[in-house]
């Protein structure tokens, strides 16, 4: 049966010409052509090589952007601090995040500190009693947690609480368009939304410390008691005559700038999100890394500049 007899069956009432027939029958037999043809489905047609970019170009774009951010960062740091020489200032934000971050983050860092006092008093005791010097352990538990461990891993554990809830909330209020909305009334954002974390954070960071310390070494008293046999008077007694003046005062500085680095970091993150919900949530993984290990490489300097003034001042 021919395709116009097929056709005049489909459609009885209809009569099509005989060249509307031709046409049709054309474009049966060249529908592959046709097809092939359109832009929506290329067949056999080669691929355009993808442009090389070359790896200077891309290291040079990486730097970049890495001292554009570090600018932007130090820009945001140094107006947090500038904004207290003048008005306004907002008390009762600075009381809220003292709260929020200080009594929001004791459990975490009492609970760490009492665990990590207990296991250094294990560690270090297990040494000792090669030597029959199991008195000592008082001695090295107690510097080693007012000089380094106490404020670098209260540092680390308030940087992975703060940090992240600062760029998260600081985030949302980006993306949701608050700022801009602030910005509008007439509001500083650096000064309402900045500087009461940053100063409420360089506050309580250094007392968060203070009470690792203290819990730190009544979790190494605990294990000295029952592993060691140690008593509790002679473990507290070693544990505070071997510290000095230049001991208390590096444990307690270092806090001050770890608050300082966590929250400017926690900040900066948090109003150059971009991208949404999901920036929001790079933000907060990014704040927590950059922090901690800002702190970490921060501790370096600070423990070399601490011990040289504690030689030439104290």
């Amino acid at each position: 049966m021919s395709s116009q007899s097929r056709l005049t069956q489909l459609s009885p009432a209809v009569t099509l010409a005989p060249s509307v027939c031709l046409a049709i029958r054309a474009c049966a037999v060249n529908n592959s052509e046709i097809v092939a043809d359109t832009p929506l489905h290329v067949v056999d047609r080669e691929a355009k090589p993808a442009p090389t970019v070359p790896v200077g170009t891309v290291l040079t774009d990486a730097i970049k952007r890495l001292l554009a951010s570090v600018q932007d960062y130090s820009e945001i740091a140094a107006r947090a601090i500038a904004n207290l020489a003048t008005g306004p200032r907002y008390f009762q934000d600075t009381l809220d995040q003292m709260d929020d971050i200080g009594v929001g983050s004791l459990p975490i860092v009492l609970m760490s500190g009492f665990f990590i006092g207990a296991v250094m008093v294990l560690q270090t005791g297990a040494q000792f009693t090669r030597f029959g010097e199991t008195a000592l352990t008082g001695d090295v538990v107690s510097i080693a947690l007012v000089r380094e461990l106490g404020p670098t891993l209260t540092g680390i554990l308030v940087a992975g609480r703060v940090a992240s809830g600062i760029a998260s909330e600081l985030g949302s209020m980006v993306v949701t368009e608050q700022v801009d909305a602030m910005r509008a009334m007439g509001t500083d954002p650096s000064r309402k939304l900045v500087t009461p974390r940053v100063i409420a954070t360089m506050l309580m960071v250094p007392l968060l410390t203070a009470l690792n310390d203290f819990v730190g070494l009544l979790g190494g008293c605990v294990a000295s008691i029952f592993s060691l046999r140690l008593d509790a008077v002679e473990f507290w007694t070693r544990s505070i005559n071997a510290l000095d003046f230049a001991d208390i005062m590096q444990g307690m500085s270092k806090p001050i700038v770890y608050g300082f680095i966590l929250s400017t970091v926690g900040c900066y993150k948090g109003l150059t999100v971009r991208g949404g919900t999901q920036g929001v949530g790079r933000a907060t993984t990014q704040a927590v890394v950059v922090a901690s290990v800002l702190i970490i490489a921060a501790d370096l300097f600070l423990t070399k500049l601490s011990l040289y003034l504690g030689d030439k001042i104290f």
